[in-house]
C-alpha cells in the first residue's frame, strides 16, 4: 500500500531541508482498472503506451495494494498516508436516512449533516498538499476528491473541486471535467509554477478509466470485435484514453523543462473486472477484498 513515509523517502532529503531546487511531485491515480490491464502488466490486447514508457524508467511494483477496494477510503489513505481506521473515511457515503431514496439525500438535513462530519474528521488529517506546502510548495487538485473543498480541507492552493453539496459536490464535481475535456486547468498551473519559480504538487486523479465507458470513436474501433462483447470494447478503450491524457500531461512538462526535476507517481484507487454481460463490474473486482479489488502496479 502508499505510503506517505514512501513518498517522502522518494523526495528526499530536499523536502525537509531548504535545499534548492525542490523536486516537483506529480501524482497520477487512475479509477477504476484492473491491475493486469496495462502493457506493461503484460496485458496482450489494451494499450498503454505512455505508462510503459513509464514502467521502463523508473522503479515499478507490481504488487501494490490499496487498503480498500473502494475510491473514497482509498484516495484519503493516498493523500493522507494514514489507514481508513486512522482518517475516518470507510465509505463513500454516510449511510441514508430512514425512507429516504438516493436521488432525495442531497436535500436531506440529515443525511447533509452526517456528510459534514466525515468531511470534518479528515480535515484533521495531514495531506500531502498540506506538508509539501510546508516547504513552498504549490499545489492543483484536479479529478476524484470526496473531502469537501479540496483547498480548505486538503491544503492545495489550487483545485477544481469546490465540494458544495449545494451546487453539485460529491466526488469531484467541477474537478471530473479533466482529461476526457482536456487538461487545460492542470497545463495553467503548470505554467504558473515555472513562471514564479516554484516547487508543485499536482494530483491529476481523472475519473478514468470509470464508467460512463464513452471512449472517443477512434479508440473504441480499434477494440470492438466478435470475440468480445461491447462492454469490454468501451472499457478497454477507456484504458487507452485514460493514458493518452497521462501522454498529454507528461508533454507538458517536458515542453515546460520541468520533468527532469519531477517525481512521478502512478497507482489506482481500486480494481475493476469488466462484467461482459452489461457496463457493471464484475465479482471478485471493485468492492471485494480480492486481488481484482486492492491490487495496483505503483
Amino acid at each position: 500500500m502508499f505510503r506517505l513515509s514512501l513518498l517522502l523517502a522518494l523526495l528526499g532529503p530536499s523536502v525537509i531541508v531548504a535545499a534548492e531546487p525542490k523536486p516537483n511531485v506529480v501524482m497520477i491515480i487512475g479509477d477504476d482498472q484492473a491491475w493486469t490491464d496495462y502493457g506493461f502488466m503484460g496485458h496482450k490486447v489494451i494499450r498503454t503506451p505512455n505508462l510503459d514508457k513509464l514502467a521502463e524508467e523508473i522503479l515499478v511494483l507490481p504488487r501494490g495494494y490499496v487498503p480498500s477496494s473502494l475510491c473514497r477510503p482509498s484516495l484519503a489513505t493516498m493523500v493522507t498516508g494514514l489507514y481508513p481506521h486512522q482518517h475516518g473515511i470507510s465509505s463513500n457515503d454516510p449511510p441514508y436516512p430512514p425512507n429516504v431514496l438516493p436521488a432525495e439525500r442531497i436535500k436531506n438535513a440529515q443525511y447533509l449533516a452526517d456528510r459534514a462530519a466525515m468531511v470534518a474528521r479528515f480535515e484533521k488529517s495531514p495531506t500531502l498538499a498540506k506538508l509539501l506546502g510546508e516547504h513552498g510548495y504549490i499545489s492543483h487538485q484536479s479529478g476524484k476528491w470526496w473531502e469537501g473543498n479540496a483547498c480548505r480541507c486538503g491544503g492545495f492552493t489550487e483545485a477544481m473541486t469546490h465540494g458544495d453539496p449545494a451546487k453539485g459536490g460529491r466526488h469531484g464535481d467541477d474537478g471530473l471535467k479533466i482529461g476526457r475535456d482536456g487538461l487545460q486547468p492542470v497545463f495553467d498551473f503548470l505554467d504558473k509554477a515555472k513562471s514564479d519559480g516554484k516547487p508543485f504538487f499536482v494530483w491529476y486523479a481523472p475519473m478514468m478509466p470509470h464508467a460512463p465507458h464513452n471512449p472517443p470513436e477512434r479508440l473504441l474501433k480499434k477494440y470492438v470485435s466478435d470475440s468480445r462483447s461491447i462492454h469490454v470494447s468501451r472499457y478497454m478503450a477507456m484504458c487507452e484514453w485514460f493514458d493518452e491524457t497521462i501522454g498529454d500531461l507528461f508533454k507538458k512538462l517536458d515542453a515546460n523543462g520541468q520533468a527532469a526535476n519531477t517525481v512521478v507517481l502512478y497507482l489506482h484507487d481500486n480494481g475493476w473486472i469488466q462484467d461482459p454481460a452489461s457496463p457493471n463490474y464484475g465479482p471478485r473486482s471493485k468492492q471485494s477484498p480480492y486481488d481484482g479489488g486492492i491490487r495496483t502496479p505503483i
